[in-house]
């Protein structure tokens, strides 16, 4: 008998090693090297940035130029330099200029707290509204203002603690951060009782004190000036290194909790510290610039859709929500003979961009 001739063994593809860097590389990154150390690159992403800042700085440009009262570029320009009159001047500089910037770190806020928001809940319509945010802010500025004579809606910083204390109330009755869908239930709920309670307050106040809180309620950055931008700067300042932070370890979440647990990520801790970022600066935003409607849902998106699905936006919605504020607070500006609040602008423009999120469903999915 003669023996068998052995075929070739079997091989193991995955003990092979891999190749090269861009056998896993994400194909919108590259990877920049520099000795030992390695750097992933969002060439996707950075490219985005490229195309929006231009676009932010040009929104800006017409900003500051937009205005009911008929005044040219030219007299723009020269109010913005010093060399006009001193009555432009004076409107250029110490009111227009101020509300835009105003404008665009509130949009920038509003921007970011969505995406930690929509990326947490796994939902492009989840929005720190669901967690009771504009209606505790609301709430706490009317009860300030409860009794006031001058129509003054007191200090601003009423919203944010006010929004605060809505979105602990939210987690505690949802049982905690992993409550995923629970949570924004509850936020609705919450929401829907300390929206009566606000109703409630402010139909036992005067003709004054009622018609400065609704004008705020719509959401206004009418007078916002230096005085609430420089604290709102700090804060900024303070907190988008930590959402951008928070935003990296967040991709992880795309996978399942076991596999995001196995590659080190604390889950209860990293959504704890997601969640506060996020009503920390929604809470802000509402503060200074009122409730101001489908700013949070939309800079996410965009931003998303300019990035790629394999990036958290977070950079880029903070640029889009600043871009969506400027826009619509200039065009509410020139677009009626009475100047429209930038939160009717939004709505406006927002109920059919809800829409186009709608029946822009993952037709894989199914999900929004």
């Amino acid at each position: 008998m003669t023996a068998p001739v052995p075929g070739p063994a079997p091989t193991d593809r995955s003990a092979e090693p891999i190749s090269s860097a861009s056998d896993i590389t994400p194909p919108d990154s590259i990877v920049l090297r520099t000795g030992t150390l390695s750097w992933l690159f969002p060439r996707r992403s950075a490219l985005a940035t490229a195309l929006v800042a231009p676009l932010l700085v040009l929104i800006v440009a017409l900003a500051v130029t937009a205005s009911s009262t008929g005044m040219s570029l030219s007299q723009t320009l020269s109010g913005l330099f010093g060399t006009g009159d001193p009555g432009t001047v004076m409107i250029v500089r110490d009111f227009r200029l101020p509300r835009v910037f105003v404008g665009l770190m509130v949009g920038a806020a509003l921007g970011v707290a969505g995406c930690l928001t929509q990326t947490l809940a796994g939902n492009r319509l989840a929005t720190p509204d669901l967690l009771g945010v504009n209606e505790g802010a609301t709430a706490a500025v009317v009860a300030s203002a409860a009794g006031s004579s001058t129509g003054m809606i007191g200090h601003w910083w009423f919203g944010p603690l006010g929004a605060v204390a809505a979105a602990v109330l939210v987690v505690l009755c949802a049982g905690g951060t992993d409550g995923g869908y629970r949570i924004l239930v509850v936020g609705i709920g919450v929401s829907t009782l300390i929206g009566a309670v606000g109703d409630l307050i402010m139909s036992r106040q005067n003709d004054n004190t009622a018609g400065g809180v609704f004008l705020w309620a719509v959401g206004s950055l009418n007078g916002r000036d230096g005085h609430v931008g420089t604290p709102l700067l700090i804060a900024l300042i303070l907190l988008l290194p930590l959402a951008l932070a928070a935003g990296h370890r967040l991709q992880l979440l795309r996978f399942d909790d076991e596999t995001a647990a196995c590659l080190g990520v604390d889950l209860r801790r990293l959504r704890t510290a997601a969640l506060a970022l996020a009503v920390a600066l929604a809470g802000l935003a509402v503060g200074v610039g009122g409730p101001i409607a489908f700013v949070a849902l939309a800079a996410p998106v965009l931003a998303g859709r300019l990035s790629g699905p394999t990036r958290v936006p977070v950079f880029g919605s903070a640029l889009t929500g600043a871009g969506l504020i400027a826009a619509a607070d200039a065009l509410g500006r020139v677009v009626a003979p009475v100047e429209l609040p930038v939160g009717v602008a939004t709505s406006v423009l927002g109920g059919p961009f809800l829409l186009w999120v709608l029946f822009r469903a993952d037709r894989t999915t199914g999900k929004a």
